[in-house]
């Protein structure tokens, strides 16, 4: 063997040994966030968010997040006061107050934004609900980039900003028309005490509840 020809055999070694290490690495990552949120049963985080379009102001809010096995969520704002987005594993309520008025959706069919944060409290396996994974690094650390399975979906992309114990802190919905809502999380609570009641919709007087698409 040439030293030119070991020299290749030594470099397409090194870069093999590289992607399986990264490989490797994210695989663990993974694990680590499948493993902390599957042993939950109920979950409260604050949050804030921010939704960015194209040509449109960005728009910033806040609150708390309350999340509980199989799929059900509570979003409670105190930015804008009184929004509430509410699932029950089955359909899901946006209220607005300043609208005065509520819109019921399917879990499966709505397009709302905050429905991909469901998969966190239901059995969550990261290779069957995506198809592919990238890493990505900014000044906030190491981001995972996971690409949806399925092509019928509103969001074309998922990104999570974890710890090594799997916390999740930060995660990007990217849609298919490109706007993307950011969350932030703080002030994990696992297992945070949680009634059925807290996700059971019910209308305040004179507000009309309508279906999503009417």
């Amino acid at each position: 063997m040439t030293r030119t020809v070991a020299r290749i055999v030594f470099v397409i070694v090194c870069a093999s040994l590289l992607a399986s290490g990264a490989a490797s690495d994210l695989d663990s990552k993974l694990k680590a966030i499948e493993v902390r949120y599957n042993k939950a049963q109920s979950l409260r985080l604050d949050f804030s968010e921010t939704y960015v379009a194209s040509r449109r102001p960005s728009l910033e809010e806040s609150g708390v997040l309350y999340l509980s096995k199989p799929g059900r969520m509570r979003w409670e704002y105190s930015s804008p006061a009184g929004k509430l987005f509410l699932a029950d594993g089955k359909n899901t309520w946006l209220y607005t107050p300043d609208d005065h008025r509520a819109e019921k959706s399917s879990l499966k069919s709505t397009e709302d934004d905050r429905a991909p944060l469901a998969f966190l409290l239901g059995k969550l396996d990261f290779h069957k609900d995506f198809q592919s994974f990238e890493t990505h690094s900014d000044a906030s650390g190491d981001w995972i980039a996971a690409k949806p399975k399925s092509q019928n979906l509103p969001y074309s992309q998922v990104d999570f900003l974890a710890s090594p114990d799997g916390q999740i802190h930060r995660v990007r919905v990217t849609n298919q028309d490109l706007s993307k809502l950011e969350f932030s999380f703080t002030n994990e609570q696992l297992n945070a005490p949680v009634t059925p009641m807290m996700f059971v919709f019910r209308a305040p007087a004179g507000v009309v509840v309508t279906e999503a698409g009417q």
